[in-house]
Formats: C-alpha cells, sequence, structure tokens
C-alpha cells in the first residue's frame, strides 16, 4: 500500500512520556480520595503480596482501558459517576497542570524522530498529529521537544464527535492532510488509538513504550507492526524511506 500521509499519535509515541501523566493522575486521585491510579479496594485478608499483585492487574486492566483516550472519558470511569461538564472542565485542568508542572524540561523525543521527520520532509509525505491530549498540552510538548513549527498540523479528539477507539480524530487528520487514510500511516502507542486507527483504514505501526505488542491488541485490533522506537522503524519496515530515491513507498 502506497504511504502518501503519516499520522502521529502525541503522548506515549512522538516521546515516552505516559509514566509522568500516571505520575500526576497519582498525585490527582490522592486529592480526591479516589485510591491509587489503577488500583481499587481490595479484601482486608489478603496477603501483602497477594494485594499487590491484585493491585498491579487492576493498574494494568485501567491502563489499558484508559490510555488514549479523552478526559472526557476518563474522569468518569475515575469517580464512578456522570459528571457535569463544569467538573470535567475542572478536573481535566486540575490534572493535566499537574502533568505539565511535572514534565517541564523532562519531556525528550523518542529516539529516531528527528530523523523520521526528516525523511518526510525529503520526500514531501505530509504528516499530521491525531492527539487525545487538550490544547494546552500540545502546545507544551511539542514546544518542550523543539516542535511546535514542524508538527503544526494538529486535530484533537475534542474537536470530532467520538474519541478514541473510535476513528473520527485518524479520519479528521487524514482529510487536514488531503490524503485518503488508507493512504496513511498512523503510529499509535495504546489499544484505543490502535483500534481507532485501523478502524480509519490506516496502516497503523504500534509504538512499544507503554504496552506489549500483545497488549496492543487488546482494543479488538492489532497494529500492522509493532517497534519499539522510530530508529526500530526506520531499519525495518520503514526502510524504504531511508533510499536515496525521493518518492513514496509502502511498509
Amino acid at each position: 500500500m502506497g504511504i502518501r500521509g503519516v499520522v502521529f499519535d502525541l503522548d506515549g509515541t512522538l516521546l515516552d512520556n505516559m509514566a509522568l501523566h500516571a505520575e500526576a493522575f497519582e498525585i490527582f486521585m490522592e486529592r480526591h480520595g479516589l485510591g491509587q491510579w489503577g488500583s481499587g479496594g481490595t479484601e482486608g485478608s489478603l496477603q501483602l503480596d497477594e494485594r499487590a499483585r491484585i493491585d498491579s492487574a487492576r493498574a494494568k486492566d485501567r491502563r489499558r482501558e484508559l490510555d488514549g483516550k479523552r478526559n472526557r472519558d476518563i474522569f468518569p470511569v475515575l469517580f464512578g459517576r456522570a459528571l457535569a461538564d463544569d467538573e470535567l472542565r475542572r478536573y481535566a485542568d486540575e490534572k493535566e497542570g499537574l502533568y505539565r508542572e511535572l514534565s517541564r524540561g523532562r519531556l525528550v523525543a523518542l529516539s529516531g524522530l528527528e530523523r523520521l521527520l526528516e525523511r518526510l520532509r525529503l520526500r514531501a509525505i505530509p504528516a499530521a498529529v491525531a492527539t487525545s491530549a487538550p490544547p494546552e498540552n500540545v502546545r507544551h510538548t511539542l514546544a518542550e521537544l523543539g516542535l511546535a513549527g514542524r508538527l503544526d498540523r494538529v486535530v484533537r479528539a475534542d474537536e470530532v464527535p467520538h474519541g478514541k477507539p473510535h476513528p473520527d480524530v485518524f479520519l479528521a487528520a487524514a482529510r487536514l492532510l488531503a490524503v485518503p487514510a488508507a493512504d496513511c500511516l498512523a503510529f499509535e502507542d495504546a489499544p484505543a488509538g490502535v483500534a481507532a486507527a485501523k478502524a480509519a483504514g490506516m496502516t497503523c505501526v504500534g509504538v512499544t513504550t507503554t504496552f506489549s505488542a500483545a497488549a496492543l491488541a487488546t482494543a479488538g485490533a492489532a497494529p500492522d507492526v509493532t517497534v519499539a522506537d522510530f530508529d526500530e522503524f526506520l531499519a525495518g519496515p520503514g526502510a524504504w524511506l531511508m533510499d536515496a530515491q525521493a518518492g513514496s513507498s509502502s511498509t
């Protein structure tokens, strides 16, 4: 399949920053008496090691369920109830403010990203970002990475009817690039994002910064290939981009 456009997820894909989001959620949930990020109540008779095992499993399940989704879809799950719009905005602003504070000066692009963006430029293959992040985080993260002027085509999930795992944000990114979705290559790090990219009809590269290759398939669709970073992509399925001859090719 010819690749004429590339669509990147932001968090966990352009950079390995999901641990910072998890840290922000931990602080937020402690403040609001919601327990720990990904854990819930356990029977008091459980031994400590069993409690830790169960909490770890619950954390992984929650991360698989929620990573990559919009705040408006995440916070009702955390609070266990429907939230009014003003509550959603207040909680989202609080948590994302924590993330920006924690991440300032600590964000680094995933290995190989600069080389990949340069190869896309040389081949005149346009790129966009399709993200569930709020606008303040998009500006913060791209600025911290020095990419604000290079990845300036951005579609956010709060700008489309349905967030990931629905395909809306990827379809909107393809329209922004003026490239059919079937001719786009998507990079994603979360199960919901992989499912969204595949539902849009895109070829999808799973980036294993947060989830294993097996875990990336748990939202109902598997990525076409998985890589640890963009260096691995360029050395393997994306090696065609390193060829001297200009022009698009396939994965």
